[in-house]
C-alpha cells in the first residue's frame, strides 16, 4: 500500500512520533548564577551540585509516562557538562567530584537503566569560546564536541540544535549533519541543517491546528522572524516538536520561582494542543543547585502523567480500518466526552477533512469536524450519550488509513 504521491516518514521518524512525550532538562552553570543566558564568563568553580542524582531526574520522567529525555550538554554560555577535550570550560574544571564527574554520562546511564531514550542539546552559539569569531576554526571546534557526544554515550534519540543566538550566522551544517548521520543515523535532528523534526515556532508548548507533518519552513528562534535555511535533501516529512518549561518564566532553575510552576490545568491544555494536535511535547524540568528536581516540580509532573493516564487509558470503544467511513459500535449505551483519532502515517497524511457523528435519539448528529488527523488528534466534546459513532472522511488524498478511532469519558479532571 505504499504511496507514490505523498511524503512519508522514515522508520526512525515513525518511532519518534510514537513517543509523544519527552523531558527537556536545562542544567548547567546558569543553575548556580540565577540566570538564563550566561555570557561565558562565570567561573567553573561555581558548578558544584552537592547531591546531583541523574537517576532521580530520569526515573521521575519514566514514572510520569515520558519516553525520552534531552539534556543541555552545552548551553549558550559554553560550559560543558562532560569532560570535553576541546576546552577547560567544563565540569573537569569544577569542584564537583574533584573535576572527575560527567553529567552527560550519568544521564545516559540513567536513561539506559530506566529504558527511555536519551537526547542531547548542544548549543551552536558559544559565548565563551574565543574562536567563535573565526567561523572555520569554530566549525572545527564544534564538530569535535559533537563527535565526542555522539560516540561516547551510547544511542542518541535526538540531537537538539538551538537557533537562538545564531541568527544570521552560517555554520558548516553539511559537515555537522554528516557527523550525526555517521555516528547516530537514527537520531532525530532538530530544526537546523538538514532536520528530521522541526520547531513548532513558540515556547508555549502548543501547536496550531491543523499542524501538518509536511510544513516546509520553520523559524530559527524566538528572537527573529528569519526562517531556517535547510540543506538540500531535507525530508518533506518534517513533524513538529513543542518545547515548553514547567515553570512559566524560566528554563533553568531559579530560587524563589515556585509561583511560576504551571498548574495541572495549564499542562493539560498544553497536552491537548501539542500531542492532541499530532506533535511531540518536550516539557522542561530544571534540577536545582543541589542537582535534584525540586519536590513541587516532581509532584506536578507526576500529577500530569497520572491525569493523562486517567483520561486516556481505558477507551469505551476503539476500531481501526480503511476507507472513507468507519463505524465504532459501543458495547453499551455510554456517555462520552473525548474522541481520539490516528492515521496510519506510515503511508502518509491522507485525510484533509473529516467529521464524526454520533447516533443520538434515533438519528445521526455531527459532534466533531476537523481537517488534519495525522499522528494523533484528541478532542474534548460536550458530553453525549450514544451507542455508536461514525467517522466520515469528507476529503482525502488517496484511501484513508485509520489506525485508531476511539472514545472516552474523562470529565473535567
Amino acid at each position: 500500500m505504499k504511496t507514490t504521491n505523498l511524503a512519508i516518514p522514515t522508520k526512525a521518524q515513525l518511532a519518534w512520533q510514537d513517543l509523544d512525550l519527552g523531558i527537556f532538562c536545562h542544567f548547567g552553570i546558569n543553575t548556580f548564577c540565577d540566570q538564563e543566558w550566561g555570557e561565558g564568563t562565570d567561573s567553573p568553580e561555581l558548578f558544584n551540585p552537592t547531591e546531583l542524582d541523574a537517576a532521580q531526574w530520569v526515573k521521575l520522567a519514566k514514572d510520569a509516562g515520558f519516553k525520552y529525555f534531552v539534556l543541555t550538554a552545552k548551553h549558550h554560555d559554553g560550559f560543558c557538562l562532560w569532560p570535553t577535550a576541546t576546552t577547560d570550560y567544563s565540569v573537569k574544571s569544577s569542584p564537583w567530584k574533584d573535576g572527575k564527574g560527567d553529567v552527560v554520562r550519568e544521564c545516559a546511564e540513567a536513561c539506559k537503566n530506566e529504558g527511555i531514550h536519551f537526547g542531547l542539546y548542544l548549543s551552536p552559539w558559544d559565548r565563551h569560546e574565543p574562536c567563535y569569531e573565526d567561523a572555520e576554526a569554530y566549525d572545527d571546534f564544534y564538530s569535535e564536541q559533537l563527535t565526542e557526544l555522539l560516540t561516547q554515550y551510547g544511542p542518541i534519540m535526538e540531537v537538539w540544535f538551538d537557533g537562538a543566538g545564531s541568527e544570521g550566522r552560517e555554520y558548516n551544517w553539511e559537515r555537522m549533519i554528516g557527523i550525526v548521520k555517521k555516528y547516530q543515523p537514527d537520531a532525530m535532528i532538530f530544526n537546523m541543517g538538514q532536520p528530521t523534526i522541526r520547531w513548532v515556532g513558540n515556547e508555549e508548548g502548543v501547536a496550531p491546528y491543523p499542524c501538518w507533518n509536511t510544513e516546509s519552513a520553520a523559524k530559527i528562534s524566538m528572537f527573529s522572524d528569519e526562517k531556517v535555511k535547510w540543506l538540500p535533501g531535507t525530508p518533506e516529512w518534517l513533524p513538529a516538536e513543542c518545547d515548553v518549561p514547567i515553570r512559566k518564566l524560566h528554563w533553568f532553575w531559579h530560587p524563589n520561582d515556585e509561583e511560576s510552576l504551571r498548574s495541572l490545568d495549564d499542562l493539560m491544555h498544553i497536552y491537548y494542543n501539542s500531542v492532541g494536535h499530532g506533535t511531540n511535547l518536550l516539557l522542561n524540568l530544571s534540577p536545582d543547585n543541589r542537582g535534584l528536581i525540586p519536590e513541587i516540580d516532581a509532584k506536578r509532573l507526576l500529577e500530569f502523567g497520572a491525569e493523562i493516564k486517567r483520561r486516556f487509558s481505558n477507551s469505551l470503544g476503539s476500531v481501526s480500518g480503511t476507507g472513507t467511513e468507519l463505524e465504532l459500535l459501543l458495547e453499551n449505551e455510554s456517555t462520552i466526552d473525548h474522541i481520539v483519532l490516528m492515521e496510519d502515517i506510515a503511508f502518509g497524511e491522507r485525510v484533509r477533512k473529516f467529521e464524526v457523528s454520533a447516533f443520538i435519539d434515533g438519528e445521526w448528529k455531527i459532534v466533531l469536524e476537523g481537517s488534519a488527523i495525522g499522528h494523533r488528534y484528541i478532542k474534548q466534546i460536550p458530553s453525549i450519550t450514544t451507542t455508536k459513532l461514525k467517522l466520515f472522511v469528507v476529503e482525502s488524498v488517496e484511501t484513508p488509513l485509520i489506525r485508531e478511532f476511539s472514545c472516552y469519558i474523562a470529565g473535567k479532571g
